[in-house]
């Protein structure tokens, strides 16, 4: 081999991607053959990181969207000195590993975010660049070095700029003028099906001008001063994102480049060596030279140095504003400042009934006060939402009619750090950010999800915003806690625990005003608990989220007159908290008694709660234009209706 350094890298990075897939057989093994130069000229040359501390706050943010190459990412974090060793390797998508088949935040060091739902990373991306511009805002004193001075690169590909999410996150970055973020776009016009032109043929760089990006392009992938100069050239724009078209050819120096068929397999002991041959490459697996160990070397010296002078700027400053640093750090670390829920303690709701999306405005702005870290905003709903901060500035953040992208970008902002983010919707059209959702969730990122308008009892707009099976699905998904609370009290206590929490939080809010109970935060903390008890064992327990509670008391003062007085009502504002007490507690809220479950939406999971003997009233159809409360009775839901049932399953 007779190759200079460049060179050297660009080939170790293709041939270790190559032999993880067939190791593993198993993997994407053209998109690393095609897309290695841009990474490594964007790595050796522009990408400041350090990789003895991955987590250096102030390193630039690299995601590679296009997640099915992974490969090219743990070969470049092995390579740059990140404590991914050739065994880990070698175990590319082996059970245990540390090198899944997609990258997996918190698992490798060095993968900033969870990829591979292709669009994702680069709405992430967004997210992250305006997480640095905020927490620079919050931050900078005028005449004192930066702390916060960082950049985002995103490696995506043809899939990942096809995906509307990706739209939808490339237009909220053009609006918002984030010049500190950049997408490398592998254009290597093929997808798994074929061609790009058998359903891609639009002009990307005329969509992003039109977004409000810097647009550049490099014809020949394989030309490093070609790329260099677009990297140096994007980052001198300060006024507006960069979107980089690289042109690549995909299985590059296979005898499958620029096929379909490179895409997604491994090469076969044939082909490999035919690319062996091409790279005059060793024919040994995983082959490192050792020009590659002085280079890693070199690399985490030049990551240590930097972020050496970044710590040294920071301990200058905390001699000169050392309550200043240490709001920094805590933020940094998402700790939550002393006295944070001071002003959510002194909250007053009030006697008369009140929507749960009110009262969570109103908790919004009492948790603002006393947790600057704390930044949000609505698909344009914030009036509907309440999710408006009373003289929040910039922490107001307005998303558009963006769902898709809006899921994502605040997974972004918090996984750079520095912020408490949330998001908010109608409950209906949680389904467009379902993608994103579920990424939080796998990621477990701190991040609150404000779902209002939250069934039936929206009313005249009819069933296409009516909710019915959205509480089932969010349910359904691991790592997410659910909150539904039946008045004002339940939704303080629960937005509490959402941001006293480690993963994601979705708070279920009502339109309609409901009656006020006693607040009670250990038994939302504990996720059901009984709200209305009666004397000795109950015969019946009523069960019931949100608005059905204050329904299924007043079925308990109907079924008392009709002489039923031993039933009890049980709150479950959250069935994942309940689930995780003990069994001892949830028999004891649950009872032996015969249960009715009660709530406006899909009856699918209650079973599981009411029992063998139990039965649920709940909403297994789509709903009807009417006023809100025609709807609910028309649907089962009323007073009569609901009583009537309880009567039957009692008696039967």
């Amino acid at each position: 081999m007779n190759l200079d350094l460049d060179a050297l890298c660009v080939t170790t990075l293709r041939m270790l991607a190559v032999d993880m897939v067939e190791q593993a057989q198993s993997g994407h093994p053209g998109m690393p053959l095609g897309a290695a130069p841009m990474a490594h000229v964007l790595w050796s040359r522009f990408l400041r990181h350090d990789p003895s501390d991955p987590g250096w706050p102030d390193r630039d943010r690299f995601i590679l969207s296009a997640g099915h190459g992974s490969a090219l990412l743990y070969a470049l974090l092995h390579v740059s000195g990140y404590d991914l060793p050739l065994e880990e390797l070698k175990q590319f998508r082996q059970m245990g590993s540390r090198t899944p088949g997609h990258p997996e935040h918190g698992l490798t060091p060095g993968v900033e975010c969870s990829t591979g739902p292709l669009g994702q990373g680069v709405a992430m991306g967004v997210g992250m660049a305006m997480a640095e511009r905020q927490l620079a805002r919050r931050f900078h004193r005028e005449g004192s070095p930066d702390w916060v001075d960082h950049r985002v690169y995103v490696i995506a590909s043809d899939g990942d700029l096809m995906e509307g999410v990706s739209a939808e996150a490339a237009s909220l970055a053009g609006h918002q003028r984030l010049g500190k973020l950049m997408v490398l776009y592998d254009d290597n016009r093929i997808s798994i099906e074929g061609s790009t032109d058998l359903a891609f043929t639009e002009d990307v760089e005329a969509r992003f001008r039109a977004y409000g990006w810097q647009t550049l392009a490099v014809e020949d992938g394989e030309d490093l001063e070609a790329i260099a100069a677009a990297i140096e050239r994007g980052n001198a724009e300060n006024e507006r994102p960069t979107l980089i078209r690289i042109h690549t050819r995909i299985g590059y120096g296979t005898p499958l480049a620029g096929t379909a068929t490179i895409h997604g397999s491994p090469l076969g002991p044939e082909r490999l060596a035919a690319t062996r041959s091409f790279y005059q490459w060793p024919q040994e697996s995983f082959h490192v030279p050792e020009a590659i160990q002085r280079y890693r070397t070199g690399v985490i010296g030049q990551g240590q140095e930097r972020s050496r002078a970044w710590a040294a700027r920071i301990a200058a400053a905390e001699a000169e504003d050392s309550t200043r640093v240490a709001s920094f750090r805590e933020a940094l670390a998402g700790r939550l400042p002393e006295g944070w829920d001071a002003a959510l303690n002194a909250l007053d709701f009030g006697q008369k009934p009140i929507a749960t999306r009110v009262a969570s405005g109103m908790v919004i702005n009492a948790l603002a006060s006393g947790l600057p870290t704390l930044i949000g905003g609505s698909a344009d709903l914030a009036p509907s939402n309440n999710t408006h901060i009373k003289d929040g500035g910039a922490r107001n953040l307005h998303f558009g009619v963006r769902e898709h992208a809006m899921g994502a970008v605040v997974n972004g902002m918090a996984l750079h750090g520095g912020w408490i983010p949330y998001c908010a919707t109608f409950l209906v059209f949680s389904d467009y950010m379902r993608g994103a959702m579920r990424l939080s969730a796998l990621m477990e990122t701190r991040v609150i999800y404000v779902l209002t308008h939250d069934s039936v009892a929206v009313g005249e707009d009819g069933p296409t915003h009516q909710p019915i099976e959205h509480l089932a699905g969010l349910r359904a998904l691991p790592g997410l806690t659910v909150f539904r609370p039946a008045e004002a009290n339940e939704t303080a206590a629960a937005w509490r625990l959402a941001v006293e929490g480690h993963g994601p939080s979705a708070l279920i809010l009502t339109r309609q005003n409901l009656p006020l109970l006693p607040a009670n935060p250990e038994g939302v903390a504990r996720g059901a608990y009984v709200v209305d008890p009666c004397e000795g064992e109950p015969a019946l327990v009523l069960l019931a989220s949100g608005s059905e509670v204050s329904l299924a008391m007043r079925v308990k003062a109907r079924l008392a007159g009709l002489g039923h007085e031993r039933v009890r009502v049980v709150s479950m504002p959250s069935w994942e908290r309940f689930a995780a007490q003990s069994r001892e507690y949830r028999a004891s809220v649950l009872s032996s008694g015969l249960r009715l479950a009660i709530e406006a939406g899909s009856s699918l999971g209650w079973h599981r709660w009411v029992g063998e003997g139990g039965e649920v009233c709940a909403i297994d159809r789509f709903g009807l234009s009417a006023p809100g409360g025609q709807v609910m009775e028309a649907l089962g839901l009323s007073e009569e209706r609901v009583t009537a049932r309880a009567v039957a399953l009692l008696t039967r």
